[in-house]
């Protein structure tokens, strides 16, 4: 009985346990709370298209993935100037 252990994520808001392999870092219940049913669903698909395409930039913390960096910081911020 070796099970693989998962590790669990919390909540930004609440802080209740959320899945490790959620695509966004909020419980159901608090992002219907903040942006309303029919938004935060469309947030949830949206991040899980990008994630099956490889779009996303940046893992989770607690799968110990690094942050994308972004490759030149110059042409980001001259977008804004």
């Amino acid at each position: 009985m070796n099970q693989e252990k998962k590790m669990v994520k919390k909540c930004i808001y609440c802080k209740s346990e959320i899945s490790s392999d959620c695509v966004i870092d909020f419980c159901d219940r608090c992002g219907k709370g903040v942006w309303g049913e029919k938004m935060f669903n469309a947030i949830v698909q949206n991040m899980e298209e990008a994630r099956e395409k490889g779009d996303l930039c940046h893992e989770s913390s607690t799968t110990g993935t690094a942050v994308q960096e972004p490759t030149n910081l110059n042409d980001f911020e001259s977008r804004f100037t």
